[in-house]
């Protein structure tokens, strides 16, 4: 409190909206809410270098580093933030590497306590976010495999810095192209999850690392020849694990999803990996506690959430719900977000009333990793392409269930009566008048 009344008096902010918001509106409109010539020029200069060079603000982060120099205050901001100050991992080969292909490397460590019967279960968690590589009036397959070349790259340096688990953003393949609710030539995306494109490349790159790699595509079933959202476990020696599909579908905004495909049904699978168990909460499906919630109860240790979702209908939920659903639920969760705006060659509309539209973004990164205590990890960019490589410790999952108690103190008979009722055509809400 007595941070935010420093930062609010010292930059002149109402006490009535949210501090953040503010900070960023001071950036992205007119540089630092200085006293004076000198230190409005100087802070408006900073407030560019926390920009894009689309005026997209580069990161929250960027944000409090342009006004927040004191380190005391640096920290307090971060315990409040975040849950403390991360410890950070040295992977200089990554990093050198990272910064020669331009894109964000970050490293982070979170650490559990040490036990007397258990050893420890360190893990690194690798999680990817990109923009596409080609336009999207490029043929699909000159598409694609711009995309397959610059997530070898960052795969690489995952390996460098020691990643075993990765997860790539939602439909990684190609564009966001729902919006256009156009089959041709998106539909040509679609591919088998066991003998597709994707996964003989993600294949190759799992077994070269040793690595455990989540691929989400978009699918053709084998069977039915049916569409779905689905992401595909590979597991360290290359081999097709298994496979969740979606469970929630948006039907809001420009998602128009359910032009392409329905809900899944593959229920809430966690897959026993040599690193862990994982599973994959895909990108609608954050918004539904209960869909954490399986996952959690099936015994996942880390969920990843790949997503790909914009700023001015999600942002504000974006930072929460991952990390809500790992204290709740006692696991990691690891939060990814493609990144950029993406321009189809045929307008269309949102259904709002607003004018017909060729661009659909902005998709705004941010990829963090949340620990069952409550802390967090920095995101990454919005603008950038980024790796973030977390180095965990999965005892942490027992110790914080051990402390908390939540699973102990749940009432889940309660709640399966109740929903088994809510379901029913006849249902009485519990109201007492």
């Amino acid at each position: 409190m007595a941070l935010a009344r420093s930062m609010r008096s010292a930059l002149k902010l109402s006490s009535s909206r949210p501090l953040w918001t503010q900070l960023a509106n001071n950036v992205t409109r007119r540089g630092f809410a200085g006293a004076g010539p000198a230190a409005s020029t100087a802070s408006a200069a900073a407030g560019k270098a926390a920009q894009s060079k689309d005026g997209e603000v580069a990161s929250l982060e960027a944000i409090v580093s342009t006004h927040v120099g004191n380190a005391s205050d640096k920290e307090e901001m971060e315990r409040i933030m975040y849950g403390g100050t991360m410890g950070k991992l040295s992977c200089p080969e990554a990093e050198s590497q990272a910064k020669k292909l331009d894109f964000e490397f970050k490293a982070y460590a979170v650490d559990a306590a040490e036990e007397q019967t258990r050893a420890s279960r360190k893990v690194r968690i690798g999680a990817i976010q990109n923009k596409i590589c080609a336009p999207t009036d490029a043929p699909v397959v000159e598409q694609r495999d711009a995309i397959f070349k610059r997530i070898e790259e960052m795969v690489e340096v995952a390996a460098l810095a020691g990643a075993n688990v990765i997860c790539l953003q939602e439909c990684w393949t190609g564009p966001f192209f729902f919006c256009t609710r156009e089959k041709q030539p998106w539909m040509e995306f679609a591919e088998s999850a066991k003998s597709g494109e994707s996964f003989h490349f993600v294949s190759e790159l799992a077994k070269r690392h040793k690595m455990v790699i989540v691929s989400p595509i978009l699918e053709r079933d084998d069977h039915r020849q049916t569409i779905w959202n689905t992401a595909v476990v590979v597991d360290h020696n290359g081999r097709y694990m298994g496979k969740h599909r979606k469970n929630h579908i948006p039907r809001v905004g420009d998602f128009n999803e359910s032009t392409y495909y329905m809900e899944g049904n593959t229920g809430h699978p966690v897959f026993d990996t040599i690193y862990g168990k994982i599973a994959i909460n895909i990108c609608y499906g954050r918004h539904h506690p209960l869909n954490w919630m399986m996952f959690g109860l099936n015994g996942a240790e880390i969920v990843f959430n790949p997503s790909a979702t914009v700023g001015k209908l999600s942002e504000p939920l974006w930072p929460i719900e991952a990390r809500n659903a790992a204290i709740a639920n006692h696991y990691f969760a690891v939060g990814i977000n493609r990144v950029g705006t993406e321009e189809f060659p045929n307008e269309f509309t949102s259904g709002d009333g607003g004018p017909a539209k060729k661009r659909f973004g902005h998709f705004y990164g941010s990829s963090y990793v949340a620990a069952p205590d409550g802390s967090r990890t920095p995101g990454l960019s919005r603008v950038n392409d980024g790796l973030l490589v977390t180095e965990v410790d999965l005892n942490m999952c027992q110790q914080v269930r051990d402390k908390w108690l939540f699973n102990q103190t749940a009432r889940f008979e309660m709640y399966a009566d109740s929903l088994k009722r809510y379901v029913e055509d006849d249902f009485e809400p519990q109201i007492i008048r």
